[in-house]
């Protein structure tokens, strides 16, 4: 007798996926999973988890780029993982991210896709709050970074290897806030927000622009503490994938617009208690 093949349909071959994510850190403790904080990876594992794209995190291989500190935002993080229901995936991942973390794009990948190992180079952006006088001499300042150099004195290196190579990095300005912007193979702890931290003692003329090569030489006059973390911005996450772009979601956008009032309103009540 002939099985009927309706009562065992043949199961969905399983997809890996590739997201290119964005979140605003500033109520996260980082991006990497912790049993008793909120993080950026635990949402998503979450959402995946009630969106049944897997059960096992572990077993779908849920990997990141790249481990982000408590209030550092992104926008180009990758974060992959592998389900049998990759429609579904790509169609409601997005309902079910809180506010402050959405994806913008997804990728198809290999089965063997891991997006820190096949991560090109990563680019980070740190705004600062503050402009000081000596830009040119903090542009000047930056160019000694290229290269490899031992980032000791720049990072908490513990039991990895000091040595960094930086791609291309560049100070410059965007809508009055001036940034800089590091494009590296990969980074230690806290490395760019010590790299700012320096580059700012360089624009408010407490080192000279040469003193960032004796930094790197080894040489240091005080231990640099790095820059807040609420400036930074992982900015792109190159893994040599073709994104295709997912709707601009409308929560989202509402939680920033309503943030962006939020700030405004208090720039507001803050010039006026200035007032005589």
């Amino acid at each position: 007798m002939e099985e009927d093949k309706t009562d065992n349909p043949p199961r969905p071959s399983a997809v890996r996926l590739a997201f290119r994510v964005s979140y605003l850190g500033s109520r996260f403790y980082g991006s990497q999973m912790q049993a008793q904080s909120r993080t950026v990876e635990g949402e998503f594992i979450a959402a995946c988890q009630r969106l049944s794209l897997f059960s096992d995190w572990r077993l779908a291989g849920f990997q990141s780029a790249g481990r982000t500190d408590r209030g550092v935002h992104a926008r180009g993080q990758v974060i992959a993982f592998t389900t049998d229901a990759p429609d579904r995936a790509i169609a409601t991942i997005n309902l079910q991210l809180p506010p402050d973390l959405w994806c913008s794009a997804y990728a198809a990948v290999p089965a063997e896709f891991h997006p820190r190992y096949d991560a090109r180079s990563r680019t980070y952006r740190y705004y600062f709050s503050e402009s000081p006088k000596e830009v040119e001499e903090m542009e000047k300042a930056c160019r000694h970074f290229l290269g490899v150099h031992d980032f000791s004195n720049f990072a908490r290196v513990k039991d990895k290897n000091p040595l960094r190579n930086i791609l291309g990095i560049r100070v410059a300005k965007e809508d009055g806030f001036l940034y800089l912007e590091v494009t590296a193979e990969s980074f230690l702890w806290h490395q760019v927000r010590c790299m700012a931290a320096a580059l700012l003692r360089v624009g408010y003329g407490e080192i000279g622009a040469d003193t960032i090569r004796e930094y790197l030489g080894g040489v240091i006059d005080k231990p640099l503490s790095p820059a807040p973390a609420e400036g930074l911005v992982l900015w792109d996450t190159d893994c040599g994938l073709s994104w295709e772009p997912l709707p601009d979601r409308e929560r989202s956008s509402t939680f920033m617009n309503h943030l962006r009032r939020h700030h405004a309103l208090m720039e507001k009540v803050c010039r006026v208690l200035r007032e005589p």
